[in-house]
């Protein structure tokens, strides 16, 4: 088979966050105030491409036109193939047990060579279901080739990609997104895109989530400034590839995937104007905010991104980074405190070590600590935190993540039964000692 040619690929890209957008790869390529003339420019298609209903609140309407060299609809017909380990809702294939979970890092070398991002994806735990367009799913990937004659869409929903090993270049129908540990990419829902490795393999984490897209938190209290600024995301500039083949096309839909026959690359968007797009963010660009007089506030004051729910503060999911920073708060215990909480907690750590755990929680790892679920410190650390010398100290080398959800994440049968797993991680709550004196 032949890998598709590039024609016009750039690496570049437009900052802003769901900013109405206007690229084109080549000039003239747009058409000037008309979506769709009689005859687009270039003899290209008008398509457009909607990520919201038609008649969506104008700031959360959400769609893009494309001007391409062919329409979308031009593929044969689809048919089943294996999901492997991705699954989708309703998750009920093992109950869901009321304990503290943990795993060790998913290794790349474990997968079968010639695994690429789409069937080296392996689902942890879930809620909801693609058809209620409510819930999310949280996976690990592990690649070790890229997706040369194969293109993806999702059709169930948005993507957010985590990388912790290997970068990855996304070459999407809108445009180019180069994305590295430290780096997080969002694709949206129906998005055609194929994955390339430029280091040879890659693994990290995913958030499918069915809900209502991504946004930027509200502010508050905080005011115009703070977490995460509009301008420091990017979306990329048009660019396309021109190339007839023997490729394929695998869809999600419904929690299955199925697969066609496509004589051309679908990723060939010449120009295109509008706001739903894909768009990649640096993590180290967050503007953390936190206490300076005592107490530790709690960890919505780390939201990068939210997925609201139908109910106003209880979110679908929230996307919570715990980045370098500085801990200045006296009389206060740092790390954070002991807590059941009605949001369930799907944890992982791309470099460094978390402060609330000794030993255990490892660079690709997992931690999983649903509703209700007691957790906080291990004994190590409460140890050390209570009896530490409280001067300003800063909380260096580690970037760690959580995807929170008002709903239950129910894992996975293979996540339950998996050599990753740590059957004794709730061994390390088991040495905290008896320190009641009363009087």
């Amino acid at each position: 088979m032949n890998a598709p040619t590039p024609t016009h690929v750039a690496l570049a890209y437009q900052s802003g966050f769901g900013n109405e957008f206007a690229t084109e790869a080549i000039a003239g390529a747009l058409p000037q105030g008309r979506n769709s003339p009689q005859q687009a420019p270039l003899g290209l298609y008008a398509e457009q491409f909607s990520g919201t209903t038609f008649t969506a609140p104008r700031a959360l309407n959400r769609r893009s036109w494309c001007y391409r060299i062919r329409p979308s609809a031009m593929h044969g017909r689809f048919r089943e193939i294996s999901a492997a380990l991705w699954h989708s809702g309703p998750f009920a294939e093992a109950p869901t047990p009321p304990d503290q979970m943990r795993w060790n890092p998913f290794a790349i070398d474990a997968v079968a060579a010639g695994t690429d991002f789409v069937s080296g994806m392996a689902t942890i735990a879930g809620s909801g279901a693609p058809a209620w367009q409510s819930g999310v799913a949280a996976h690990v990937y592990r690649a070790n080739r890229s997706m040369e004659n194969r293109f993806f869409y999702n059709a169930d929903g948005d993507l957010l990609l985590v990388p912790q090993q290997g970068s990855l270049r996304l070459h999407t129908e809108l445009g180019v997104l180069a994305v590295a540990p430290g780096e997080i990419a969002v694709l949206p829902r129906g998005l055609r895109f194929r994955v390339v490795l430029p280091e040879g393999t890659a693994s990290g984490y995913v958030c499918e989530n069915y809900g209502a897209a991504f946004r930027l938190p509200e502010l508050g209290p905080l005011g115009s400034n703070g977490l995460a600024n509009p301008r420091d995301f990017f979306a990329p500039v048009a660019a396309y590839e021109d190339s007839a083949g023997d490729f394929e096309l695998v869809c999600k839909l419904n929690g299955r995937l199925w697969s066609a026959k496509i004589g051309h690359s679908p990723l060939d968007v010449v120009a295109w104007h509008g706001n739903y797009a894909p768009y990649k963010y640096d993590l180290a660009r967050f503007n953390t905010v936190g206490s300076v007089s005592f107490d530790h506030p709690d960890p919505s004051i780390f939201t990068v991104l939210t997925s609201p729910s139908d109910t106003p503060g209880w979110a679908n999911c929230d996307f919570v980074i715990f980045p370098p920073r500085w801990a200045v708060a006296e009389d206060t215990f740092r790390p954070p405190w002991f807590h059941r909480n009605v949001a369930s907690e799907f944890m992982g750590l791309i470099h460094g070590a978390y402060d609330a755990k000794a030993e255990g929680f490892l660079p690709g790892g997992i931690s999983l600590h649903n509703s209700m679920i007691g957790h906080g410190p291990d004994a190590d650390t409460f140890g050390k935190a209570s009896s530490a010398e409280l001067k300003p100290h800063k909380i260096d080398n580690t970037l760690a993540f959580m995807f929170e959800s008002r709903w239950l994440f129910a894992p996975t049968r293979f996540a339950l039964e998996c050599r990753e797993r740590q059957p004794g991680y709730a061994d390390c709550w088991q040495g905290l000692a008896r320190r009641f004196t009363p009087g």
